[in-house]
């Protein structure tokens, strides 16, 4: 692949925090290569930055191998950017060419609040876990793995939705902001396990209550989640939730 370099306008949302009223602030890079990450072209950018004195651009990022889902902004409208079932700091300069433009903002939700700039508040995710994205167990020695037979096609289905890394660009590209294409993942990748039964009822029930709690808007059908995910969940996920969630409203021991 031929490697060049290129010379780029950056729209940056800027914005203290939540209360604040933000606004984009533009900048210019240049001899930004094809082969550098997009993270690493705001490295470059913020090492400038600092170096005149000035604020630098705040951005969330951990691992930057597209596994924890804290790389998560809009780019160019779109969440992650352009490429498909691909994270921000996964994301090459070759997508772009020499002397384009490209807007870059944080997800515009009621429910992730902005922190700072790109940076936004999304412990309601942790919060739902926490209200029952979990299974309870007696601590001691290991359990053989293969003590408890799985279906193989039932493990296949609950591994693709452990897939989901939490970074909330199925809310991002969600018109009503919501949270189901996540919520279902955890409660999937549970109840297709046997490791999962004793607690399925309430499991659900906490989960989607707290949902409603954080503020996250309903689903609507149109299926923006699934062809923004990053790891290419599936809304099939959110069939199954919504008969667990009928299964346990109406289940007797609860």
């Amino acid at each position: 692949m031929e490697h060049y370099n290129m010379n780029l306008t950056l729209k940056v949302w800027k914005q203290k925090n939540a209360t604040s009223k933000g606004k984009f602030e533009t900048y210019e890079v240049t001899n930004i290569s094809s082969e550098m990450s997009f993270l690493e072209m705001f490295d470059v950018l913020n090492e400038r930055l600092i170096d005149e004195g000035k604020e630098p651009i705040t951005f969330d990022h951990d691992c930057r191998e597209g596994i924890c889902g804290a790389c998560s902004m809009y780019v160019d409208g779109r969440a992650h950017g352009p490429w498909q079932k691909n994270t921000v700091c996964q994301l090459h300069m070759r997508a772009y060419k020499d002397g384009d433009t490209i807007v870059v903002e944080p997800w515009r939700s009621g429910a992730f609040p902005v922190i700072k700039d790109l940076m936004v508040d999304r412990r309601a995710f942790d919060r739902i876990i926490e209200a029952g994205g979990f299974i309870s167990v007696n601590t001691g020695n290991a359990v053989d793995a293969n003590s408890l037979p799985v279906d193989r096609a039932k493990s296949e289905e609950a591994f693709n939705a452990a897939a989901c890394i939490g970074c909330g660009a199925c809310v991002a590209a969600c018109p009503n902001g919501s949270a189901m294409l996540f919520v279902s993942a955890k409660v999937s990748q549970l109840a297709l396990l046997p490791q999962g039964e004793p607690e399925r009822h309430t499991r659900v029930l906490n989960m989607v209550t707290q949902m409603d709690k954080e503020g996250f808007g309903n689903c609507g059908n149109i299926y923006n989640c699934e062809a923004e995910c990053p790891k290419g969940i599936s809304v099939e996920n959110i069939a199954r939730m919504n008969r667990e969630y009928l299964g346990a409203s109406l289940s007797s021991d609860i």
